[in-house]
């Protein structure tokens, strides 16, 4: 009977699941074609806990619809299903509001909520994938820090405070995000997820823990109890990052749910979202106890359906999947070609890796090298490794004592792509991989960097972080930031802080003044590569037209950029040096280069003392040094 709900028979293709409000009626329509009887109840705020009950019938291919007159705008609802005898309520998956910790969902007039201007308020134009740059950030986190300056600590709204000030006098919040250059913000998951309890203020956990998909987590709005304020309070969030040139990619986990049985899709339909063995086990490729079922049509509509709504509802810029492995190549096709009618720049990447054995076939999984001419971009760890060693342990890569690693380096250069014989990844095109050396699983790369190199003074500590951080602003492909970064954030050594507090997990402001050469830094090469198109090159072809290796000694590798396009540097220089000394490279061209990026400066104007360099440069140990040639 397993395969029996996959069968055309029961494949329901509408557009209208869930609660759909007009002010003189609203539809309710819920799929579950084994259920014996569905009731909608109907509550008038969050405190009325007795309804009122109203009998659905069922359509066709499973559907139970009611279609219930008068106003209930921004009402509560839930379903109260019957299967093999027993009643069970629960929210409708597909409800796009909520009130506290999902008990009710809502029936959402999204027009009566929206803040002002929402409907015509500006989006940063559109860039391509390669001109992004992605900083990746926990709501909590970016704000809670007591000197943070800002109001709405650990809120959507925390984002939308201007002119906020950190220890020193230091600008922080959304003013920080301006000034370093980002393009897009990647927020860790802001769906309703069930791992915090949202009636106790400052509970902590990075929310892949999903429960409904399609509501606004409530713990960051100023209440969590009244369904249209975290509406409303995320809306206000987008709006003030799209309206500072920021775009936001949304972290979606629709791999596995936080539990099994008691979730709103096991209520409605035993085990169909699920993947299950022969015996009916739930299979465990998430490693969080249970996998979604991508393959099964219903679980592939809901999945389409959601980040439609996120991109089309709450104008969202791109979607990043959890263990995007778990879902068959099918589903992510599908995905991207929805996506791309809403939105034809919209960034879709994940994780090309499962979190254990999964019951998908194999030939079916996204995994590294299957997304080639997809449109899906996946991080790349094979950079990420080589750059810095493994996540949590004591191996090296090549900024830190790694040696033999260029090649390596390479690949990540020209964006995994087919360079050469001896120099090729996973992609097809540069727009493909994800560039990061961390994120935030595992150590984040200050405290990488104490672990792997516990003799190596603070100093050069910060210089391998600098270095690092400089060959993923610098390479071909998508560059992608742990926020924090870029001023040497520490979690104190815990690998895993997706529960450990605002303590660990929190941004401490006082570090921007604490390391401002690596900000300051960091920040000039975001702006050098946004002002570069043969930095952010799209196609594989021209990489290998506009993009040369040069000899360089062990532990380094350069490579010279000659530009095509107006308005970029004719030939840009970059060196990575990793060695704890000096080295000098001999000039691909002859005449005089001038020295943008050294050891502790970016400036296109020069940098300070040796603006010139004629026949070879010497490049300081743990460095970047960047050069131009105009004429």
């Amino acid at each position: 009977m397993r395969k029996v709900l996959e069968s055309e028979e029961f494949v329901y293709d509408g557009d209208d699941l869930g609660a759909t409000y007009t002010k003189e009626y609203t539809v309710f329509k819920v799929w579950s074609p084994v259920a014996e009887s569905m009731k909608v109840v109907i509550y008038d705020d969050y405190k009325d806990s007795v309804g009122k009950v109203y009998p659905m019938s069922k359509g066709e291919k499973g559907v139970w619809e009611f279609k219930l007159y008068g106003d209930y705008k921004n009402k509560y609802y839930n379903y109260r299903v019957t299967i093999n005898g027993v009643e069970k309520e629960t929210p409708d998956p597909y409800a796009k509001g909520a009130t506290v910790n999902g008990e009710m969902g809502m029936i959402v007039d999204f027009d009566s909520i929206n803040p002002e201007g929402w409907d015509e308020h500006e989006i940063p134009a559109p860039i391509k994938p390669t001109e992004a740059v992605i900083y990746e950030m926990h709501v909590r986190d970016f704000s809670v820090d007591e000197d943070s300056g800002i109001k709405h600590k650990g809120k959507y709204l925390a984002f939308t405070e201007k002119g906020t000030r950190g220890p020193n006098g230091e600008i922080t919040g959304l003013d920080y995000l301006k000034e370093l250059g980002i393009t897009h913000i990647h927020l860790l998951p802001v769906y309703d997820f069930a791992s915090v309890d949202e009636t106790k203020e400052g509970e902590y956990n990075w929310g892949y823990d999903p429960y409904l998909y399609n509501v606004p987590e409530g713990s960051y709005s100023t209440n969590p109890y009244d369904g249209t304020v975290r509406i409303k309070e995320f809306k206000e969030m987008v709006k003030a990052l799209h309206e500072n040139g920021i775009r936001v990619v949304m972290d979606v986990v629709f791999n596995h749910t936080y539990t099994t049985g008691n979730s709103p899709f096991d209520i409605l339909v035993p085990k169909y979202y699920y993947r299950t063995d022969s015996s009916g086990k739930y299979t465990n490729g998430s490693g969080c106890g249970n996998e979604t079922a991508s393959e099964k049509p219903m679980m592939r509509k809901f999945i389409v359906d959601s980040v439609k709504f996120w991109a089309t509802e709450y104008k969202i810029d791109g979607f990043r999947f959890d263990l995007m492995a778990l879902h068959d190549i099918d589903t992510m096709r599908e995905v991207e070609k929805q996506l791309r009618k809403i939105n034809p720049n919209i960034l879709i990447y994940g994780e090309p890796w499962t979190g254990g054995p999964s019951s998908l076939s194999p030939t079916k999984q996204l995994k590294k090298g299957k997304q080639k001419g997809m449109g899906i971009a996946v991080f790349n760890d094979d950079f990420r490794n080589a750059i810095k060693g493994d996540n949590d342990g004591e191996g090296v890569g090549f900024v830190n004592g790694g040696a033999g690693l260029e090649d390596e380096i390479k690949k990540g250069i020209v964006g995994m792509i087919d360079y050469s014989s001896r120099i090729k990844g996973f992609t097809k095109e540069p727009t493909e991989t994800i560039n990061y050396v961390s994120c935030h699983d595992n150590l984040c790369l200050f405290d990488k960097f104490e672990k792997s190199n516990p003799n190596a003074t603070s100093e050069e500590r910060e210089k391998m972080n600098r270095l690092a951080l400089s060959m993923v602003l610098t390479s071909q492909g998508i560059p992608f930031i742990q926020g924090g970064t870029e001023i040497l954030r520490t979690k104190h050594g815990n690998h895993n802080s997706f529960r450990a507090g605002d303590e660990i997990n929190k941004i401490d402001w006082s570090n921007k003044n604490k390391y401002r050469e690596t900000y300051e830094y960091i920040k000039g090469l975001i702006a050098l590569r946004k002002s570069q198109k043969v930095m952010t090159l799209d196609k594989a072809e021209d990489i290998k037209k506009y993009l040369k290796f040069i000899e360089a000694p062990k532990n380094s590798v350069a490579y010279l950029l000659t530009s095509p396009y107006e308005g970029d540097f004719k030939n840009i220089l970059i060196i990575h040096n990793a060695n704890r000394e000096e080295i000098e490279i001999k000039l691909p061209l002859e005449g005089k280069w001038s020295i943008i990026s050294n050891e502790k400066e970016v400036n296109v104007e020069g940098v300070n003392g040796a603006y010139e360099a004629v026949e070879s440069v010497k490049v300081a140990p743990l460095s970047t040094y960047i050069l131009i040639k105009t004429n």
